[in-house]
């Protein structure tokens, strides 16, 4: 009997997170779906498949510092956006999916809507309709006065196109109505799913030594890396800097430069496995992404957090409060950063000892008994 079918879309604009959380989501899917997985960003050198999945990039758009979308690949944004368009719809028409997933829209991605209500449209107009979903983080940024506009617009799309919420997070430590306040009340159901972390638990180390630091995809992180070099001159601890594969190529190489000259400090682009790294680390410093979050969680490691906080973004920073807030962290705001406050913060954290925390993180296997137990439901009805 042939498995069902699911098509799934992310777009990672800025940092990995968004990408890595839906690789996560497609290889539990994978074990009972045949799946497909649009991939709108770069991606990054190494990146495979799991098994079951088949990864399709679509031309490659980003946001820049003012948030604007940008192209990475030397097309027009507005070519960009019509070969996707059309990208889209073939994938919808050839893959005939049961399930379509949609990673984040309508609560975030506004910008991208140019090219998903097309495929909301054609997916819900379709003799085979299927099933769609929306995969969602734990936070939502909060938008200051636009937030309850923003929330209305939200509601009414998926009101109007989505079957269903796979919210990606413990509702012990978050739920949707924390950042999400529409007029409408949404009618769609949610799904609360756990954390959906990647990979297997990391082996504890026999010795913890150094310092690791990290900044996801590396595209935002030069603050942080620059001020881990000069607070290594202020600590008597090695560190480590995984740069990320999108640190700035000028960033990356006065990096390199800096390590090559100073005792005790390496640079790497990326490791195969961060979890295990963190593992064997005195000290983690890094931004506060979810996924990050969750390799700390589960690696145990003392770990000292710096949000990524530009104006208007808050994701982050609520996240670390609410970790902090149970013992499983250290905080360092993002305007504090400076060589000597992460020394001193290194040096404090160094002595702290992170409480153990009960937290679902079972996300990608309970995301993949709901979407089939719908499709059973269904096919009942």
């Amino acid at each position: 009997m042939a498995r069902p079918t699911a098509l799934m879309y992310c777009q990672h604009s800025v940092g990995l997170g968004h990408l890595v959380r839906s690789l996560a989501l497609a290889e539990a899917l994978g074990t009972r779906f045949d799946v497909t997985l649009l991939s709108g960003g770069p991606l990054p050198e190494g990146v495979r498949a799991p098994d079951g999945v088949e990864i399709v990039g679509l031309p490659p758009l980003g946001m820049a510092r003012d948030h604007s979308i940008i192209s990475r690949d030397g097309r027009s944004v507005d070519d960009a956006f019509a070969l996707r368009r059309q990208a889209l719809l073939d994938a919808l028409h050839t893959a005939r999916p049961d399930i379509l997933v949609i990673e984040l829209f309508p609560f975030g991605r506004r910008k991208f809507r140019v090219e998903l209500l097309p495929l909301l449209e054609a997916a819900t107009s379709s003799p085979q309709r299927p099933l769609i979903a929306c995969s969602l983080r734990d936070i939502l940024v909060d938008r200051g006065d636009e937030q309850e506009d923003f929330d209305e617009a939200a509601c009414r799309i998926a009101n109007e196109y989505f079957d269903m919420v796979l919210l990606h997070a413990d509702p012990r430590l978050n739920r949707l109505e924390d950042s999400f306040r529409p007029r409408t009340p949404l009618r769609v159901p949610v799904h609360y799913t756990g954390f959906v972390v990647p990979g297997a638990p990391p082996r504890p180390a026999a010795r913890r030594e150094g310092v690791v630091v990290s900044s996801g995809g590396g595209i935002v992180g030069g603050p942080l890396v620059r001020a881990a070099v000069a607070a290594h001159a202020r600590h008597a601890h090695s560190t480590t800097v995984v740069a990320g594969p999108f640190l700035p190529d000028d960033e990356w190489a006065w990096l390199q430069r800096e390590a090559e000259t100073t005792e005790g400090l390496e640079a790497v682009r990326s490791v195969e496995n961060l979890r295990e790294v963190l593992a064997g680390a005195a000290v983690s410093v890094s931004q506060c992404g979810y996924n990050t979050t969750f390799d700390l969680v589960r690696s145990g490691v003392p770990a000292l957090v710096v949000p990524y906080a530009p104006p208007g973004e808050d994701e982050q920073t609520r996240r670390a409060r609410s970790l902090e807030g149970l013992g499983v962290l250290r905080v360092l705001e993002e305007r504090e950063l400076s060589g000597e406050t992460l020394a001193a913060a290194i040096d404090r954290t160094m002595r702290f000892a992170p409480g153990a925390v009960d937290l679902r993180i079972d996300g990608g296997a309970e995301s993949a008994t709901i979407l089939e137990r719908a499709l059973t439901e269904e096919a009942a009805a």
